[in-house]
């Protein structure tokens, strides 16, 4: 039985520095306090520990200068709020200072050796393999637009760096019809915890509910496995989780981005602030 706490205490030790660490060329990491701006991908990134040890007027001054920085760049920026993080009114004062609540998802973590052995196999006729070339990248990105009606060839680039960058720290899988991409997902390791974390996982809508998501799953399950890597983690959408809790994960805490984007509450006042 996996016990809650032990995992939180974990992912909050060894998973959440990770989000700053290892970056790809031209991506730069910068300490402000408490908190980590990470600068130079589409849009910026704030990495927080669980405790921000300030309060009150501190707090507000913390959330403008990251905001006031990325104004500066004409850059979106997110900050990755997690359920359990301190002060519990931090929620309130991003979101007065423009950082607008995204849907949210929940954080499972799994024990990898346990998924990797879960009976799960591909529809008959749906290849998976191992992503290499910047061709099937390409490809991926094009199937991500297309699931979520956005433009999203820009992740090809990223993937492409951030494999370049480290090739043995990021797998990337797919999922193939024919010559038809219709479902991908990447595995990342993250070098000396014991996390390995499941990110993607998008399929095309005629595919879904076809086991394709679940073998994806087991597949990075079996990587991580070979890698030496204990657990897997996940930031699940509600469409995953029951998948993910019936292969074995269990719920932490959830975490919900708050993104501020250039023109939306640049000089919104913070909680307390005189207008």
């Amino acid at each position: 039985m996996l016990d809650r706490a032990q995992l939180l205490a974990a992912y909050d030790l060894q998973v959440r520095p990770m989000e700053h660490q290892g970056l790809p060329p031209g991506v730069r990491a910068e300490a402000d306090g408490p908190i980590v701006r990470v600068v130079g991908r589409k849009e910026g990134f704030i990495s927080a520990p669980r405790e921000l040890g300030l309060s009150g007027d501190q707090v507000d001054a913390l959330i403008g200068r990251q905001r006031d920085f990325f104004a500066a760049r004409g850059e979106a920026v997110e900050w990755k709020l997690r359920g359990h993080d301190l002060p519990t009114d931090l929620p309130v004062r991003l979101a007065a200072a423009g950082f607008l609540p995204q849907e949210q998802e929940t954080v499972m973590i799994g024990l990898a050796e346990r998924m990797a052995a879960a009976e799960s196999l591909p529809p008959a006729g749906v290849e998976l393999r191992e992503a290499e070339e910047e061709p099937d990248l390409r490809r991926i990105a094009a199937m991500e637009s297309a699931v979520w009606g956005e433009d999203r060839s820009w992740l090809a680039d990223d993937l492409l760096s951030r494999k370049r960058a480290d090739p043995d720290r990021l797998k990337i899988l797919l999922a193939t019809w024919g010559d038809e991409v219709v479902s991908a997902a990447w595995l990342e390791f993250n070098p000396r915890t014991e996390f390995a974390g499941l990110w993607g996982g998008s399929t095309l809508a005629g595919w879904r509910r076809h086991g394709i998501y679940r073998a994806l799953v087991a597949a990075r399950a079996r990587l991580a496995v070979a890698a030496g890597y204990t657990y897997l983690q996940v930031d699940a959408s509600p469409d995953s989780r029951p998948i993910l809790e019936r292969l074995g994960m269990v719920a932490v805490t959830s975490t919900t981005p708050h993104v501020w984007s250039p023109g939306e509450g640049a000089s919104t006042p913070g909680p307390g602030a005189s207008a």
